[in-house]
């Protein structure tokens, strides 16, 4: 047991609403047997782009400015602007540690792991900047909802 963490991107597809998902939606079906079945013209993708493990002070940087400060496990969307201001935050404190508690502290809570600042939170708070920012930057995510959800 543990915190474990996700980021997941939601891409809604239809047939009517853009030419090229047309062809993405029929791959689609013919992956999953669907072909034959007429009324599946629209299409879900969900992909989790990211993903940590009892990093608590990634966690609660959610709760307390995506969340309202409820952590209950629930999905919530996260707009574009929020993660980038999580990547600018997490370069500030990756640019002057001093500011670690400050800018992103640890919290403690069932299974949360450890509140120290050492190797492991720098680690988590560095694929943080890295993979969000990667994820802002790559074309395929330009049109995706983003959503953010735990489990403890």
């Amino acid at each position: 047991m543990g915190l474990d963490m996700y980021l997941t991107s939601k891409r809604y597809m239809s047939e009517y609403s853009n030419t090229g998902d047309k062809e993405k939606i029929s791959t689609i079906n013919k992956l999953f047997g669907l072909e034959s079945v007429e009324d599946y013209h629209a299409q879900e993708l969900v992909f989790r782009v990211a993903y940590w493990r009892k990093a608590n002070a990634i966690h609660n940087w959610f709760v307390e400015k995506c969340q309202e400060g409820i952590d209950e496990c629930q999905q919530t969307n996260i707009s574009r602007e929020r993660l980038q201001e999580l990547v600018a935050t997490c370069k500030t404190v990756l640019e002057d540690k001093t500011k670690a508690e400050e800018f992103l502290p640890s919290v403690s809570g069932f299974f949360f792991g450890e509140t120290t600042y050492d190797d492991w939170y720098f680690d988590n708070v560095e694929y943080t900047a890295d993979r969000i920012e990667k994820i802002l930057n790559d074309p395929v995510f330009e049109s995706c909802d983003f959503y953010y959800q735990s489990s403890w």
